[in-house]
């Protein structure tokens, strides 16, 4: 079944012929599946490649932690795992696939380079690789977990919830498994449809015990993770994978930490705060220039980069300074995690809030149902941001308080991108 669903997926950009097994004879299933698509068309390859909804800033060269190497984001996380198994020598990696380098490389070359003993494959099972990961974190190993995708990590929900985040507490601190870190791929990629597309963050936030940490560049992914593996508590490392590649910086070489629980001010600014994470930061780092070229708003865009616990006093002392607040995620709307921001946020500062507060989001990977029907959908959603900007921006100018108070700020409310570019897929 899962073989059928990828060519489900693939075969709508294939123009060969569908063959029964065995038969030689054309298979109608097939033929239906390619009709059903509509990915069959004339377009070139180059064409559909380009589905980045943003435009990857990069930070400036990060000098103090040594000599620096040109590294996309899964190349760097790839140097913090290889310098941690060089310098702790109860390091273990282990997941689905990661003997061979893992479906995104993140961990080649490391099973030949520190042997089958310490970087080798587990069955196919997120509850067993999590498990094998707290007994290992507990006699004393630090254990690095992966789990092939985000979207896969529920069945390791109750391990991670109710064992590795409750194993001090329930000892009275005579046990603990702080070494255990987990590493998953997560957020949409353009191509990831239903099962690799999600971003559940905020299903973690809830569990007191373990840390969320997400990076936007690779050299934030390096230091974060380090930090992670150091970290006492357990952790759960989520990694933008449409980062992977479209991410490259100078990261220094030698291991270096970025301290967790502590966020980023990306950029400074003096009318209103934008607070994201991962991905989402690129965008609206974009959405900042544009806000400055177009309407002279002065933007403050803050990186979360923990989600738990995270950097409360940070993002209250931009929103004392400006004001105004929005937040913006992949992940859907309902129950995320800038709820828990806002109503912080509302709490601590409510006497300096001019606007209320606005939760947005570029696109929910969960609603990403329909893509199982139609492939082309999250692809079109991605490009198509260009609209969710250009909406922002009305928002910005023709909101009725903005109009009575020319030089006051309204946050923009809510835009769901799916409303506007559903219809040109019929």
């Amino acid at each position: 079944m899962a073989a059928a669903a990828r060519f489900f997926i693939r075969g709508a950009n294939s123009k060969l012929s569908i063959t029964a097994i065995g038969t030689g004879s054309q298979c109608s299933f097939g033929a239906t599946l390619v009709k059903l698509s509509p990915s069959s068309n004339s377009r070139t390859k180059s064409q559909r490649r380009h589905a980045a909804h943003f435009t990857f800033q990069p930070d400036p060269e990060q000098t103090q932690y040594g000599p620096t190497q040109k590294m996309n984001l899964f190349q760097s996380v790839t140097s913090a795992l290889d310098n941690t198994l060089a310098n702790d020598p109860t390091a273990v990696i282990f997941g689905e696939d990661v003997a061979f380098g893992g479906v995104f490389r993140c961990t080649v070359g490391l099973r030949d380079k520190y042997g089958k003993d310490r970087v080798f494959n587990t069955p196919l099972c997120e509850q067993g690789i999590v498990g094998f990961g707290i007994g290992a974190a507990v006699a004393g190993a630090t254990a690095i977990a992966e789990i092939q995708f985000a979207d896969y990590i529920y069945p390791a929900f109750d391990q991670i919830v109710n064992e590795a985040a409750k194993y001090r507490y329930r000892s009275g601190n005579l046990f603990d498994c702080g070494n255990l870190t987990i590493r998953a791929p997560w957020g949409c990629v353009g191509h990831g449809s239903l099962y690799h597309s999600q971003s559940p963050e905020a299903f973690f936030a809830h569990c007191p015990g373990i840390k969320v940490v997400i990076p936007r560049s690779p050299v934030q992914a390096k230091g974060l993770l380090l930090s992670c593996i150091a970290d006492q508590n357990p952790c759960i490392f989520f990694e933008p994978k449409i980062l992977y590649r479209a991410a490259v910086e100078q990261v220094p070489v030698e291991s270096y930490t970025i301290p967790l629980s502590q966020a980023d001010i990306v950029q400074e600014g003096s009318d209103v705060t934008l607070v994201a994470w991962g991905t989402q930061i690129h965008v609206m780092r974009e959405v900042a220039n544009m806000a400055q070229e177009k309407l002279g708003v002065s933007c403050e865009v803050i990186d979360l980069q923990t989600i738990l616990p995270w950097d409360v006093e940070t993002v209250c002392k931009s929103v004392v300074k400006t004001g105004r607040l929005l937040i913006s995620h992949e992940a859907p709307i309902t129950g995320g995690f800038a709820a828990e921001i806002s109503s912080s946020v509302q709490e601590e500062c409510f006497l300096n809030l001019e606007a209320p507060i606005k939760d947005d989001q570029l696109l929910n990977p969960v609603s990403q149902l329909l893509v199982s029907l139609n492939p082309r959908l999250s692809t079109f959603l991605l490009r198509s941001s260009y609209q969710w900007r250009s909406a922002r921006k009305r928002h910005f100018v023709d909101h009725p308080i903005r109009k009575q108070h020319p030089d006051g700020l309204h946050v923009p409310s809510v835009f769901c991108i799916l409303k506007t570019v559903t219809s040109p897929l019929h």
